[in-house]
């Protein structure tokens, strides 16, 4: 029965494809294709062709970063203006619910992160969290790839990353049902597993990838992650062209960090995408070079790969601009702005054969306003 369901919704599941940063960046242009994929239809352009966009920047050095994206969209000339609207750690419910009308408004967003602070009370929720599950963006979707001109100790890295990014143990469903003894709940539900794995799939199909490895932990979580992996099973069993792994999730770390190049698409519930992101972040070169996109039926929120706020660096110019930069790009290609974000992509990979103008977290002596400058030169050779 469940297979049946499974195949049956492969077609209201359909969805489209747009670049994504390092095919075109590296110059592998597989038809124009990569994991710039989203279900959501993107807004067209209004007022002469320019798209307006919900700018979030978010704590720490988001703030910095944003100010700089802007200088280089200006320069670019690349037609978007910026709804910018301040949200933080400390932010109120008024602010947050202006932020998502914004983002509802013109359903597209650049975000930075949002701070939370673990020493608030437990009625204090992530406000990264709440973002997502309002609007129900609920695929996370990144692309790790080894960058040109950043050392990493693991070579021919070319991982995707699904994440299912609303339920599991971020449900934000906890209460203390004695004292000292805390029930924390993890949901998963058999219509967002089949729909992630569906996303997988689909994703892998349309890039022409091989295999499609599900994450769990089933042997321990019987029910909840063995409801997931059962899904992921029932879906694969419409996509006999594609090879499903199953792998637990603390041998996956494990295999990532010793032979990374054996993953292709990865498709996994909430708490170990966010795990996951983080090991391939350091595998392809640090927190400053990852952007990442997440998608939902009607909104596209995009940001960096690492979800951290950087406070300890913020306001001191040496923050890497370039995952957020990335973020901006792929942006771009959801606008069907492409050219645009094909110029600003170039001027980024240009940018990091000179040492002496990138971040120190990728081995330069430069600052955050120095990568910019240079990507402003090379755009500027562009034009």
């Amino acid at each position: 029965m469940l297979t049946a369901v499974s195949c049956s919704v492969k077609t209201i599941f359909r969805p489209t494809i747009l670049n994504h940063s390092w095919e075109i960046l590296l110059g592998h242009e597989i038809s124009m294709r990569s994991s710039s994929f989203q279900k959501s239809i993107p807004p067209s352009a209004k007022y002469g062709g320019r798209h307006t966009v919900t700018m979030i920047p978010g704590d720490g050095t988001g703030p910095e970063i944003m100010l700089h994206i802007k200088n280089i969209f200006r320069y670019a000339s690349v037609p978007v203006d910026f709804e910018e609207v301040m949200v933080n750690s400390t932010s109120s419910e008024v602010d947050l619910h202006n932020a998502m009308m914004a983002v509802r408004r013109n359903r597209v967003a650049l975000k930075g992160n949002i701070e939370t602070d673990h020493n608030l009370p437990p009625s204090h929720k992530s406000l990264n969290n709440i973002i997502r599950t309002s609007l129900d963006l609920y695929a996370n979707v990144i692309h790790f790839k080894n960058v040109p001109d950043v050392e990493t100790w693991h070579k021919n890295i070319d991982i995707i990353v699904v994440r299912e990014n609303t339920e599991g143990e971020y449900s934000n469903l906890e209460h203390e049902s004695v004292k000292g003894v805390i029930e924390s709940l993890k949901i998963i539900t058999k219509v967002k597993s089949l729909r992630i794995a569906r996303y997988a799939f689909e994703l892998a199909q349309k890039m022409g990838r091989k295999k499609v490895t599900a994450v769990h932990k089933a042997n321990v979580m019987k029910l909840g992650d063995g409801l997931f992996l059962q899904c992921c099973q029932e879906v694969a069993s419409c996509y006999p062209q594609l090879t499903l792994e199953c792998m637990a999730v603390d041998n996956t770390t494990r295999q990532l960090v010793t032979k990374p190049q054996q993953f292709d698409v990865m498709v996994m519930t909430n708490l170990y995408g966010n795990i996951v992101n983080n090991v391939c972040v350091g595998l392809v070169g640090g927190a400053g070079l990852v952007p990442g996109a997440t998608y939902g039926h009607l909104y596209a929120v995009f940001e960096t790969a690492a979800r951290q706020s950087e406070k300890t660096i913020a306001n001191k110019n040496v923050a890497n601009p370039i995952a957020m930069l990335l973020a901006s790009c792929i942006m771009l290609d959801y606008l069907k702005l492409q050219n645009y974000a094909t110029t600003i992509r170039t001027a980024v990979l240009r940018s990091l054969k000179n040492k002496h103008t990138c971040t120190p977290d990728i081995g330069g002596q430069g600052t955050t306003r120095n990568t910019v400058q240079n990507i402003i030169s090379h755009i500027s050779t562009a034009k």
